[in-house]
C-alpha cells in the first residue's frame, strides 16, 4: 500500500461518502428533523455551513480509519470488503444509533436513515479501498 493511493481512496471515498450523507442524513425523512425542533443546535433558518463542514471531516476520518482496517485486515475480495462494512456497521453506528433513539427524543425513522448512511459510507469506503489500493 503506498501512501499516496492510500490518501486518494480516502479523498474519494470522503466526497463521493458526504453525497451519500446528503442524501441519507439530509433529504429522506428532512421532515422528521422537525418532529422536535428542541434537539437540534440548529434553528430552522439558521446557517449550517460550519456543521455541514465538520461533518464532512469527520465524515472523511472515517472513511480513512475504515481503510485502514480493510487493508490491516488483509481484505482481498469484494465479498470480504463488503462483508467488513457490514460487521463494522453493526458494531459501531448502529447500537449508537439506535441507543440515541430511545434516550434522545429523536424520530425513529431518522435512525434508520443515519444508520443505512453509515452503511453506505463503509461500503463506498470498501469499495475505493479494493479498487485504488489492490
Amino acid at each position: 500500500m503506498t501512501w499516496a493511493r492510500f490518501l486518494l481512496a480516502v479523498v474519494a471515498s470522503g466526497v463521493v461518502a458526504s453525497f451519500t450523507d446528503w442524501l441519507f442524513m439530509g433529504v429522506l425523512f428532512h421532515g422528521k428533523y422537525l418532529a422536535y425542533p428542541e434537539i437540534w443546535r440548529m434553528k430552522p433558518g439558521q446557517s449550517d455551513s460550519r456543521s455541514i463542514l465538520a461533518s464532512s471531516l469527520i465524515c472523511t476520518v472515517s472513511c480513512a480509519a475504515f481503510i485502514f482496517l480493510c487493508r490491516w485486515t488483509g481484505t482481498e475480495t469484494l465479498r470480504s470488503e463488503l462483508h467488513l462494512a457490514a460487521i463494522a456497521w453493526i458494531v459501531g453506528p448502529v447500537p449508537i444509533l439506535f441507543s440515541n433513539i430511545v434516550w434522545i427524543k429523536m424520530h425513529p425513522l431518522l435512525g434508520v436513515s443515519h444508520s443505512l448512511g453509515w452503511l453506505a459510507r463503509f461500503v463506498i469506503s470498501g469499495l475505493f479501498a479494493g479498487w485504488l489500493l489492490r
